[in-house]
């Protein structure tokens, strides 16, 4: 594989941080580090990568499906204690892998459409995925079960009305997700009921991200705006 530039920037100059890592044939959708800075994953096509942060070194290629053209992978995370990665994808499931052997432990099935968010809760026992159906799920790590399914988001995937993003509070007690529909919902992990309703976006909500100490929450519409929240 040929070699790609130093494309990290440090927040400050712009200085490079990184070594070099081998280029992707098609563009990543998805990129995350494990907890511990160890392990990078970046996502694309039906491909995850896994690579050695500190030297950019390749250390391991997952398929999710065989196919490049129903398997293509939107989001990739690290469980917070870095033993477990998760694949959302083009095929509506989620795969679990083991990080150290690379084996594949889990295909979690239920979403009727395209993944396009997952996230791990803080204590790694839960994850949760936002998908085109217009659906949130809620999975038992453990052993695959689907725990909740969170409805209410209106659209449709045609109109392109639907869950974009979803991202635990801290503490694990709230679960934001971001939608086409251009709301935030804000939901009580435990109950699966809705919190809270963040209007305000006059276009469809790309991402959200709460804040360390979960008073306040960040969403990034395709209005081209980025509204903080302030929670109760």
């Amino acid at each position: 594989m040929r070699q790609g530039r130093r494309d990290y920037h440090s927040m400050g100059r712009g200085n490079r941080i990184s070594p070099s890592y081998a280029r992707h044939w098609k563009a990543p959708c998805s990129v995350a580090f494990s907890a511990d800075s160890r392990w990078l994953a970046s996502g694309y096509m039906n491909i995850i990568r896994l690579w050695d942060a500190a030297t950019g070194s390749a250390l391991r290629t997952l398929k999710h499906t065989d196919s490049f053209w129903n398997g293509f992978i939107w989001s990739v995370a690290f469980s917070p204690d870095g033993r477990r990665l998760a694949s959302g994808s083009d095929d509506n499931t989620i795969r679990l892998w083991d990080v150290e052997t690379g084996s594949a432990l889990q295909t979690l099935k239920g979403h009727s459409n395209r993944v396009n968010s997952i996230a791990f809760s803080p204590d790694g026992r839960r994850l949760a995925s936002g998908s085109s159906d217009n659906t949130i799920r809620l999975w038992d790590v453990a052993t695959g079960w689907t725990l909740q399914t969170l409805e209410g988001h209106g659209g449709s995937f045609w109109s392109g009305r639907y869950v974009k993003s979803v991202a635990f509070s801290a503490d694990g007690r709230w679960l934001a997700s971001g939608s086409g529909d251009k709301t935030i919902r804000l939901w009580d992990v435990e109950t699966g009921s809705v919190l809270q309703i963040l209007k305000g976006h006059s276009d469809g909500v790309q991402t959200v991200a709460f804040s360390p100490d979960g008073r306040r929450l960040a969403s990034g519409s395709i209005d081209k705006t980025i509204r903080l929240w302030g929670l109760k």
